[in-house]
């Protein structure tokens, strides 16, 4: 099922360059193009003529030599122009090319850069804690941070710092301990919704705290400011589950 599913996306995709590339066959047919320019000189005889631009005696030798034209190539079988076939193959190039190439290139890159059977690599699987060096640092920062009154200017900046470095370290739990801290000293819309989102990851589901926060946000948050809906729509589902104990 997986190579139907392959075969079917390679048409899908490549049905743009078979209609890019599509022409038709023309055949030139010789008879029909001489009819119709002696046809247009017989006009433009009559109309010298009647503009007195040429004598009859002029109109009329022209007139004949016209029409003895004519009557030749009426006689005519229509031929096929000889160059068909030539520019038909030429143009059959380009489109087994494109139609051929490259579904095989890409069967190529495919088999040298994975496999249907390789099994699936989740980001959450391959995120990697600190090492321990690290994590050393991690550890006297949390130390330090520690040590700031909560009375101090520094008090609200130091923990978010903190758990910014957390954070991106894998430390969800330290990292949702100082944003809280943050939050706590100094109230500001846009951690509490990273704060609410990293709870709502780490839980699998957008707690009553998480839902709190949300809601908090959205009242500080300015009139124009560009994540409201995004709020919105994250209270609306926090509602939900809430409504069905989840």
């Amino acid at each position: 099922m997986f190579w139907l599913g392959i075969l079917i996306i390679a048409a899908v995709a490549l049905c743009p360059a078979f209609l890019g590339l599509r022409t038709l066959r023309r055949r030139v047919n010789a008879r029909d193009s001489a009819l119709t320019l002696y046809r247009g000189q017989l006009g433009d005889l009559e109309r010298d003529h009647a503009l007195a631009l040429i004598n009859d005696e002029e109109y009329q030798a022209a007139r004949l030599e016209v029409q003895r034209r004519l009557l030749a190539t009426d006689g005519e079988a229509a031929v096929e122009d000889l160059s068909a076939e030539p520019a038909k193959r030429s143009q059959i190039l380009p489109v087994l090319a494109v139609g051929l190439g490259i579904p095989v290139l890409a069967f190529a890159l495919y088999i040298v850069n994975g496999h249907p059977s390789l099994p699936p690599q989740p980001l959450s699987g391959r995120q990697t804690g600190p090492d321990a060096k690290g994590l050393e640092t991690i550890h006297k920062l949390q130390t330090e941070v520690a040590m700031i009154p909560a009375t101090s200017s520094t008090y609200a900046t130091g923990h978010f710092m903190l758990g910014e470095v957390e954070a991106k370290s894998g430390l969800t739990e330290d990292a949702i301990r100082d944003w809280k801290a943050a939050l706590d000293a100094h109230f500001e819309p846009e951690l509490a919704i990273r704060l609410a989102e990293l709870e709502s990851r780490n839980g699998s589901h957008i707690s009553a705290e998480s839902l709190d926060l949300y809601r908090r946000a959205l009242a500080a948050a300015p009139a124009d400011a560009p994540w409201r809906m995004a709020v919105e729509a994250r209270i609306a589902v926090g509602e939900h589950q809430e409504n069905n104990g989840q």
